[in-house]
């Protein structure tokens, strides 16, 4: 197994692509720490479900947008399944609105969260990284950081910011060892987009998608797997898209 002997910390890592991934670092010999704000449920069913594949797991509470949390979250992981070998950024949140219509607080949390969460994760694990000469973080953003798409401008704002640090990072990093990449998911069901993905929505939307669906948990699972692994040692810096085609399309930016 590539990953074997790894340890990997995966924030939002209780549900919907975050679970996917934790189950598949795992799959590929990485143990895992599955952070989590509020799901300690959710968190502890992934963990038994890598546990009962023979893997090693962890579930680790934290909100990762609080600087003191994320630290603390990384320092337990530490202490408690050894030295970090990669981070997947992963925890998010949505509060979709029209501009027009928008509170602050819809577009400050979801900054704070989606944003802030990578920030301070990534500030955690350097020294952890910078020591030893070698690590990597994987960013999960969203093909909305590139776009436009009504509606959903707090959202994009906070993964285009994702994607900017994500550059920046990876160039500051690169003498140290470190590499820093971000998968940016098309539409994918899961709880975060359930009113797109779902009824005569989901169906507007996928005629827009050249492959003509909806990506699974699973496929951006792959791609992080690829990120975090030995087959990717000489990207650095990278905003893989995983979308069907999507943003190959002109599209509308809303549902037809």
């Amino acid at each position: 197994m590539k990953l074997s002997g790894q340890i990997a910390l995966v924030t939002g890592g209780s549900r919907g692509i975050g679970a996917a991934i934790c189950r598949r670092l795992a799959a590929e010999g990485a143990s895992v720490a599955v952070n989590y704000r509020s799901s300690e449920g959710e968190a502890k069913e992934v963990v038994r479900s890598i546990e009962e594949a023979g893997g090693t797991a962890l579930a680790v509470r934290g909100d990762v947008s609080d600087h003191t949390e994320a630290a603390a979250v990384v320092r337990r992981v530490t202490e408690e399944l050894g030295d970090l070998h990669m981070l997947v950024n992963n925890a998010g949140v949505a509060k979709d609105a029209l501009i027009y219509n928008m509170a602050p607080d819809d577009w400050l949390d979801v900054m704070r969260i989606n944003f802030g969460g990578v920030f301070n994760c990534t500030q955690a694990v350097l020294p952890h990284f910078m020591a030893k000469g070698e690590g990597v973080i994987v960013n999960v953003s969203s093909v909305m950081g590139e776009r436009g798409w009504v509606g959903e401008s707090n959202y994009a704002a906070s993964k285009g910011a994702v994607n900017a640090f994500t550059r920046c990072c990876a160039m500051e990093s690169a003498r140290f060892g470190i590499r820093v990449n971000a998968v940016l998911p098309g539409f994918s069901p899961t709880e975060l987009v359930a009113g797109l993905t779902e009824g005569a929505t989901g169906k507007g939307i996928r005629r827009q998608i050249p492959q003509r669906r909806f990506g699974t948990v699973e496929e951006i699972a792959d791609v992080v797997c690829f990120l975090a692994g030995p087959e990717s040692r000489y990207m650095t810096g990278s905003l893989v898209t995983v979308d069907g085609g999507a943003m190959t399309a002109l599209g509308l930016g809303r549902p037809n």
